[in-house]
């Protein structure tokens, strides 16, 4: 029942997201350009090629080493906004990024399991993620954020009362699907969480380091540089589990247990790094600046 509900849920979360996002998120890449394209790069690029050799160090069985790509192309998590937040980031440069990063991910994504797939299971497996599974992820992704932004678009009022009860109603489903889907596969889990639970720590504090370091070499201002760290670091775990546990998609609890793992180790690791490079309100700089003029980058 709960894997039934796990794209239920997920809609709903994209909903949400959705009721909060307008064409000027997207628009805001004219303005932060070196800061946008910076992240996206990380996102994109770099932190899978980070995973791949990760996987590779740690020689991970093929099922748990596709899963764990399968985490690195899933684009941020909506919790990254509330990190950012916590810790002085720049949360309207969040929502840009998850804006344009769940537009991406619904090309990138199948293109990197596909090639792992071929790459660690040897095209053993007859699983992947071909021309229809990959309209079932549009489907999962868009559809429902395009849903809310039309909702936002057409009745602004409304959609506001809404996001948050939204909000707070996606958080219930998805703890509830979640535990549900973690009680129903805990002998997957338990018996995985030594191999993979190491790997998932070290990956989110990789992701956390390199959201927020190369920014910074491009000098890119600390508020965007935090928003930058927890967009890149917090990975949308709900999707990646969604994905793989989906009879119509991966349905592969093993590819899920990776997404599931660290989704719960996040947390802790997101919380950790916001600690050390969070950015004091009072030394706010204006948030339309990216890229400091002078200094030493810090």
């Amino acid at each position: 029942m709960a894997l039934v509900l796990l794209p239920l849920a997920l809609a709903i979360v994209m909903l949400g997201l959705g009721l909060g996002l307008t064409g000027a998120d997207f628009h805001r890449v004219l303005a932060w350009p070196t800061a946008v394209l910076v992240a996206l790069a990380c996102q994109v690029v770099v932190l899978p090629l980070v995973c791949f050799g990760l996987v590779r160090a740690f020689d991970l069985p093929p099922l748990l080493a596709v899963g764990m790509m399968l985490l690195a192309a899933s684009p941020g998590g909506t919790t990254a906004n509330l990190y950012s937040h916590l810790f002085g980031g720049d949360v309207a440069l969040n929502i840009t990024l998850t804006a344009i990063n769940s537009v991406l991910a619904v090309f990138t994504l199948p293109i990197i399991v596909n090639i792992s797939l071929a790459y660690f299971d040897g095209g053993a497996s007859t699983l992947g993620l071909q021309v229809d599974k990959v309209a079932q992820v549009f489907a999962l992704v868009l559809i429902p954020v395009a849903l809310g932004m039309l909702v936002r678009r057409r009745l602004p009022r409304f959609a506001f009362r809404m996001s948050g009860p939204v909000k707070v109603l996606s958080v219930l489903v998805l703890i509830g699907v979640i535990i549900g889907a973690v009680t129903q596969e805990r002998e997957i889990l338990v018996e995985h969480i030594g191999s993979v639970g190491l790997i998932a720590v070290v990956f989110s504090l990789i992701s956390l380091a390199t959201g927020y370091l190369v920014p910074r070499l491009f000098r890119v201002a600390p508020r965007q540089a935090i928003a930058s760290s927890m967009e890149i670091g917090i990975h949308n775990s709900t999707l990646a589990i969604t994905i793989a546990l989906s009879p119509t998609l991966l349905d592969s609890t093993e590819m899920a247990v990776p997404a599931a793992i660290y989704g719960i180790l996040m947390f802790f690791t997101a919380a950790s790094v916001g600690l050390m490079i969070r950015h004091p309100a009072d030394a706010d700089e204006p948030a339309e600046a990216v890229a400091e003029p002078t200094g030493d980058i810090a």
